[in-house]
């Protein structure tokens, strides 16, 4: 179909916008995430390209661990703040805007630093007296370890950053090169989950391993990584069974092949399909990609081809994983924000990143968690890129310009958005899977978490006489898949009568309705075996998006009646190219 076909059908959904409740601008931003009259006419253009062509295929209602955990959680660099009252700070507002998790780096340079199995700190002269002074490299570490706990935080604990000794060549190939010896890395990650075992949980292995710098300066290498991800995860299982091992975090890259030198990488979709062939599977419980808002907003819904870059990106890393075999697993956005950059000729490579105002940074992101819960159901933590850095050294840096607080403390306005967000949300359970321990469900009395190998991901939530589970969901319909055994419940939805439901250990339906709705449920166990497995939200097929879709489906048909009749159009036998297409979403 060419191109007027396309203009065509935008032009029919848009003006369909005459009978929806919110203005033009407004929906036209939701679908396209672009501001600017010319952006949204275009990007609706597009965004006809989706019904044209198979979309990825995302699972969304196959069952998934890790996924409903809380959502909020943000980049922190403590290991840099010498002062300890300013570590301290930073995780104090960290905890006050509302965020649950934070992303720390515990660099391996800096604690196994002068050599295997060698934990002290010989770099400096800590009282000027000439000597230089052994400090425990692990003193840092513990400090923010008790500091995480102390304000009620989780850690995503990131492994990377080898020492010099750990190559043979030292730092002829940049310092975040890997090490001759995976075992020395698997040594290394032993070493931090057996010290921090039962109080940290979550690890990342290594950063952005499809990208320069980030495995050296030299060609990333996606079987090298593998290797890499499964020596430190065997030995992390060694220390620790109950550690999560997510990967190391995928950055959003378009080269289709590899090279070393700056601006160079490999497509993260082709990586993580390579990393899969090398044996990855068995090698990670979570997936880590990177998930920028470059050049639209976090409303975008177009399914660009590969060559070019928008919020949507996860779809397509998702498609991998179900082709995979790997339904069952989440995908974590390590980083996500938009860069505020100023126009400034004393900064560099402004617009590198995408350029936005302090306010639209601060509306897109919590814009993009909202999504992210609402429409994902396979995604879990996403943490925001990042809180602040030490100094203000790198101002003349443009990426400088995703921080969220000043090196003073000065809050952003982002900050203040995100912590006004995050203190108005009450959790919901939008369409998809969802599993007993989502941080949605609110349980009180006797429960307990039970493991067994019938239920769908190895565990459930089983209750005692009396116990109860308060939820609020937002679709048309819900279904429990209970725990195993026989019991019997009593189910109250919004405030209509309550219906005792008998369990027998297969998925019973509590709602069904013909619109989507926002509801409140209440649980209360009253006899036998009574559990929680998982809860399904479904939510029908029409709506407004829905209905914008059918109406671009019927224009299909009318202009290929009109081709038909009048060859003039020339639709028949024509495909649109995007190649070349002066795309708002490509990447420089």
């Amino acid at each position: 179909m060419n191109r007027f076909c396309r203009l065509s059908l935008a032009i029919l959904c848009l003006l369909l916008l005459a009978g929806c409740s919110v203005s033009p601008s407004e929906m036209l931003f939701s679908w396209t995430g672009e501001e600017e009259l010319p952006g949204q006419l275009y990007g609706t253009y597009q965004l006809a390209g989706n019904l044209l062509r198979p979309g990825p295929q995302t699972a969304d209602y196959a069952p998934v661990a890790h996924a409903g955990l809380n959502p909020f959680g943000i980049n922190v660099f403590l290991e840099q703040e010498v002062e300890l009252e300013k570590r301290e700070q930073v995780v104090r507002m960290v905890a006050a805007a509302g965020f649950y998790w934070i992303r720390q780096e515990f660099p391996w340079e800096d604690i196994e630093i002068h050599g295997r199995g060698d934990f002290v700190d010989r770099r400096n002269d800590l009282d000027g007296d000439g000597q230089v002074d052994a400090v425990d490299a692990w003193a840092k570490y513990d400090h923010i370890v008790d500091l995480a706990g102390q304000y009620g935080l989780q850690l995503i604990v990131r492994l990377s950053n080898p020492p010099a000794w750990s190559r043979a060549d030292g730092d002829a190939r940049g310092t975040y090169a890997p090490p001759d010896d995976p075992a020395d890395y698997g040594n290394y990650v032993y070493a931090v989950v057996s010290r921090y075992r039962g109080r940290i949980r979550y690890y990342q292995l290594w950063n952005e391993p499809n990208i320069y710098p980030e495995w050296g300066e030299q060609p990333v290498d996606p079987a090298a990584y593998t290797q890499l991800l499964c020596e430190g995860y065997r030995r992390a299982k060694e220390a620790d069974p109950n550690a999560v091992i997510v990967s190391g975090a995928l950055a959003q890259t378009i080269s289709f092949e590899p090279g070393p030198g700056p601006g160079t990488g490999l497509s993260d979709l082709v990586f993580l399909q390579r990393m899969y062939d090398a044996g990855a599977a068995n090698c990670f419980d979570v997936l880590a990609v990177n998930d920028y808002m470059l050049w639209s907003g976090p409303t975008d819904h177009r399914l660009p081809p590969a060559h070019v870059i928008n919020f949507n990106r996860p779809l397509y890393l998702r498609d991998v994983m179900v082709a995979n075999g790997d339904a069952h697993k989440p995908i974590w956005i390590s980083e996500m924000n938009s860069n505020a950059v100023p126009n400034d000729p004393a900064i560099q490579d402004v617009g590198r990143y995408g350029q936005v105002t302090p306010d639209q940074q601060a509306r897109y992101a919590a814009l993009a968690y909202q999504r992210v819960m609402e429409e994902w159901p396979w995604a879990g933590v996403v943490n925001f890129w990042f809180f602040k850095r030490p100094s203000d050294a790198e101002a003349n840096q443009s990426w400088y310009y995703f921080r969220m607080v000043e090196p003073d403390f000065a809050p952003l306005p982002v900050y203040d958005a995100m912590r006004e967000y995050t203190a108005a949300l009450r959790p919901v359970l939008y369409p998809g899977t969802h599993q007993e321990d989502h941080w949605a469900l609110s349980y009180e009395g006797e429960w307990e978490t039970a493991a067994s190998p019938d239920a769908v991901l190895g565990a459930y939530r089983a209750a005692g006489a009396g116990a109860t589970l308060a939820f609020t969901f937002e679709g048309h319909r819900l279904t429990l898949t209970p725990g195993p055994g026989s019991g019997e419940i009593e189910v109250v939805v919004d405030d209509r009568a309550a219906r005792r439901i008998s369990l027998t250990g297969q998925p019973v339906q509590l709602f069904a309705s013909w619109a989507a709705g926002r509801h409140t449920v209440r649980i209360t166990a009253l006899s036998g075996s009574a559990g929680v497995d998982s809860l399904a939200v479904r939510q029908p097929n029409w709506g407004r998006r829905a209905a914008c879709a059918g109406a671009m489906l019927l224009g299909i048909g009318g202009l290929a009646w009109i081709a038909r009749r009048r060859r003039a159009y020339e639709c028949a036998g024509r495909q649109y190219r995007s190649a070349g297409s002066p795309s708002p979403t490509r990447r420089a």
